[in-house]
């Protein structure tokens, strides 16, 4: 009898996805080199720069730009850079405190609401109540209360974040939660609170995540918004909004004056919105 030939069996290559960069091409990149720019200015730059955002220069009463001072002086001879280098770490300060405690403690109240039914339709009445107000009318309302200054635009901020957050994790929390993984941690007995802490809220932040980029953006708009009117922080202190405020009324004598935390701002928010688009589109894929 003639044995069988084996036929050499060829290889089959299995195509392993490749893992979106999400931060180190596109939309992301540029987002983070935006950003990172405007925070390392806002770090790095009164530490080098000659004046000081509070000091008052002899003479130098709304002066034009020059080498000594690239975007001018104010109104109360000040230097216009200094001012807006040190107006950059108001904002961030801003950002990076109410905006992660806005998604904290709405993430806590939302997480905590799926527990019991009672208790969801009260958050969600009351998230409804916090969203009917527009963000300006809500600042005017606290402004009113507890007067003007950082202090009104962190609430603000915190105030407004809180209903987007809580909303955002409870519907996170509710689809993860008829996922097959979590009713087998059901089915063998799980506790309740042990399969939330383990098993859902873990598989529920990556919108979370997303959000927290747009609501940096919203938080140095609020800010901004609060200082045009007058509620926002309070002089002498700087702050984008603020420095932009008093250059409405300098236009016609220096354009640069307003130019600077116009263009600061824009880059900051463009920056922030690129970075949450590239986290969505990684979410996505």
């Amino acid at each position: 009898m003639t044995a069988a030939v084996e036929e050499p069996v060829e290889p089959v290559e299995v195509a392993v996805p490749e893992r979106p960069r999400t931060f180190r091409r596109g939309k992301g990149l540029v987002g983070l080199v935006l950003v990172g720019v405007v925070v390392l200015l806002g770090l790095v730059g009164p530490l080098l720069w000659q004046w000081d955002a509070y000091q008052q220069i002899p003479g130098a009463n709304l002066l034009g730009p020059s080498a000594t001072h690239p975007l001018g002086t104010d109104d109360l001879n000040r230097d216009v850079l200094a001012r807006l280098l040190a107006g950059i770490r108001v904002d961030l300060l801003i950002s990076l405190t109410a905006v992660p405690l806005g998604a904290l403690i709405g993430c806590a109240i939302g997480a905590l609401a799926t527990v019991n039914s009672v208790l969801d339709v009260a958050v969600q009445r009351l998230f409804d109540v916090l969203l009917a107000f527009p963000q300006l009318i809500l600042a005017i309302g606290l402004a009113a209360v507890i007067g003007p200054g950082t202090g009104s635009v962190l609430i603000v901020v915190v105030s407004v974040e809180i209903p987007v957050f809580g909303r955002l994790l409870r519907a996170a929390v509710l689809r993860v939660r008829e996922s097959q993984y979590v009713t087998a941690a059901e089915v063998v007995g799980g506790r309740r609170a042990h399969i939330l802490r383990q098993h859902v809220l873990p598989n529920s932040l990556e919108p979370v995540l997303v959000q927290l980029a747009l609501s940096m953006s919203v938080a140095v708009f609020v800010e901004g918004a609060m200082s045009v009117l007058g509620i926002g922080v309070t002089p002498p202190s700087p702050s984008l909004g603020a420095v932009l405020t008093t250059s409405l009324r300098y236009l016609d004598l220096n354009p640069l004056f307003a130019i600077g935390p116009l263009a600061v701002t824009a880059v900051l928010v463009l920056g922030f919105q690129l970075i949450a688009q590239a986290a969505n589109a990684a979410r996505g894929a």
